[in-house]
């Protein structure tokens, strides 16, 4: 568990620097307010955990355990959660589990949205009476 961990950190670490070079090779090109940085890693995030889940999973034996987890959890965990929230939806409705694929979109949204409303709301509020 200790070399996972340790795996998963690593993976962590090059995949938020992973987007951070994206998300400042994107700006250059687009000198927008839309977040096409972000959009460029969730795509290709999603695309990247699509491929390895397709090759790894299901007892393939294309790679190790501790490779789909360095790859999976952490360079992708760290280049974007948006990749496995995205494979979970599609597992779910691969499964034909329709209703709980489209829950976790809506809940995912719904929450997610509100928890940064909320969240901003909290800081903006501290910051204001200190």
């Amino acid at each position: 568990m200790l070399v996972s961990s340790l795996l998963i950190a690593l993976g962590g670490a090059l995949g938020s620097v992973a987007r951070f070079w994206v998300a400042e090779a994107i700006s250059t090109y687009f000198t927008t307010d839309f977040p096409w940085g972000t959009i460029v890693a969730n795509v290709s995030g999603c695309f990247a955990i699509g491929v390895i889940a397709a090759l790894t999973g299901d007892g393939r034996t294309l790679a190790a355990m501790q490779t789909r987890e360095f790859l999976m959890i952490g360079v992708l965990g760290g280049y974007t959660t948006f990749s496995s929230f995205s494979l979970q939806t599609l597992l779910l409705a691969q499964n034909g589990e329709w209703l709980r694929a489209g829950a976790n979109v809506g809940l995912s949204l719904v929450a997610c949205l509100a928890a940064v409303w909320l969240g901003h709301m909290a800081a903006s509020a501290l910051s204001s009476t200190g």
